[in-house]
């Protein structure tokens, strides 16, 4: 014991020296910014790009006022703060300065680390100009008061101090600089993906340390039980073969013809931030992604497909024909809009059962200006082994491919 205590000692004070080093070179202190209206207004553009309403709005409570849970397995859990600018739970007290410092180096008011939920890795790009709108933005906002419910992390995990380390190995702390070399819309795709919008937090996989694979860039993801996939260019496993007319229709709307429509997190997504983009910067979006390296699709832990008996794919057509039917049609074609067409989607033909099962179990819905698509959670009403018959006729016959799931597969996804 002895010996891990003065381990943790050493670590403790050399995240101290190194916070203060990098606090005492990067954070500057400048006086705060008077917000003009142009501020506030570009602000509020930017908080949809970074989708901050999905992070800091627990179910059922007020807008940006925190408490979402973020459940981190062995290392514990994390609610989100409320950043609205009430003075004694949320940011009302913060300078420009202090919000600089948060997205771009990952360090709150007090000199408190963030955990990397927070993508600060990401939103270090974001230029002075840009942090300081998104402040006015949210200090324009009515101040809610509402106190996050406490952290619970783990040992080690919970020394705040050891992000020090994590954000000087992992945190390039550096504003974008455009590329000359490259196109206008190529630049501004860039500083959209890579920075504000994150896109590469859930999209790409983590090493030991919980950082992005940098050589698996895009290439897929297991992100909050659903699968982020692959967005490189990669023409099999990637958006390689889709075309442009169908990316622009999947970010902006949420569907695309042939290749699907978005559930779990990147309906919120689409819901709350994609859909309200400007169209050029929609387009420029989809001129970045079409230039990423192509990444042949990482692998997210899904078992040797198994050839599932005539009996199995016998209930789960019983099923189907039952329940699914009703709106997705035998055919998979969809019966009232094409939200509800499952032939060609992704999550059918991705080659694994992650995102069927999520979507099964937990349920979707996405909200568009177009209207309200839902599909509900049969968790409750059907047992292990239904959803799994269910889920390997669906992938069989729509999907071509055995998913070869069973009841243990189900129960482990619950």
């Amino acid at each position: 014991m002895r010996v891990w205590r003065w381990i943790i000692a050493v670590l403790v004070l050399g995240a101290g020296i190194l916070s203060w080093r990098v606090l005492s070179v990067s954070v500057r202190h400048h006086e705060d910014v008077p917000a003009s209206a142009e501020m506030v207004r570009r602000g509020a553009y930017l908080v949809r790009v970074g989708d901050c309403l999905v992070c800091h709005t627990r179910a059922g409570g007020a807008a940006y006022a925190g408490g979402r849970e973020f459940d981190l397995g062995a290392m514990g859990t994390l609610y989100s703060p409320n950043i609205t600018p009430d003075r004694e739970t949320g940011i009302g007290n913060w300078s420009d300065d202090d919000v600089r410092a948060a997205l771009q180096l990952g360090i709150g008011r007090g000199r408190k680390h963030l955990y990397p939920v927070f993508p600060y890795a990401s939103f270090t790009l974001l230029s002075d100009a840009d942090a300081l709108a998104i402040k006015a933005y949210l200090f324009s906002l009515p101040p809610v008061h509402a106190t996050a419910p406490p952290n619970h992390m783990r040992f080690l995990f919970n020394l705040r101090i050891l992000m020090a380390f994590w954000s000087a190995l992992f945190n390039p702390n550096q504003r974008y600089v455009p590329d000359p070399q490259q196109s206008d819309p190529w630049n501004r795709g860039r500083y959209l993906v890579e920075g504000l919008g994150h896109c590469g937090e859930c999209h790409t996989p983590r090493n030991i340390m919980q950082a992005r694979k940098s050589s698996a860039a895009y290439a897929g993801a297991v992100a909050q039980r659903w699968h982020a996939y692959n967005i490189s260019s990669d023409a099999k496993t990637g958006i390689g073969a889709w075309s442009d007319d169908a990316l622009i229709s999947y970010l902006s709307t949420g569907h695309a013809e042939g290749h699907g429509t978005a559930s779990g997190p990147m309906a919120e997504i689409v819901q709350n931030s994609l859909q309200w983009l400007e169209p050029q910067d929609i387009r420029a979006m989809v001129t970045y992604l079409r230039a990423l390296p192509p990444k042949a699709a990482t692998d997210v832990g899904v078992a040797a497909q198994l050839p599932e008996s005539e009996a199995d794919l016998a209930y789960g057509k019983s099923i189907y024909a039952g329940i699914c039917a009703n709106c997705h049609r035998t055919d998979g074609t969809g019966v009232n809009t094409p939200y509800q067409t499952l032939r060609g989607a992704t999550t059918l033909s991705a080659g694994h059962a992650v995102n069927l099962l999520q979507v099964i179990l937990a349920g979707s819905s996405l909200t568009t200006t177009a209207g309200e698509t839902k599909m509900p959670s049969f968790a409750r009403g059907y047992g292990d082994a239904e959803v799994a018959s269910v889920a390997n006729y669906a992938a069989k016959q729509l999907g071509g491919y055995h998913s070869g799931i069973g009841a243990a597969d189900v129960h482990r996804q619950r």
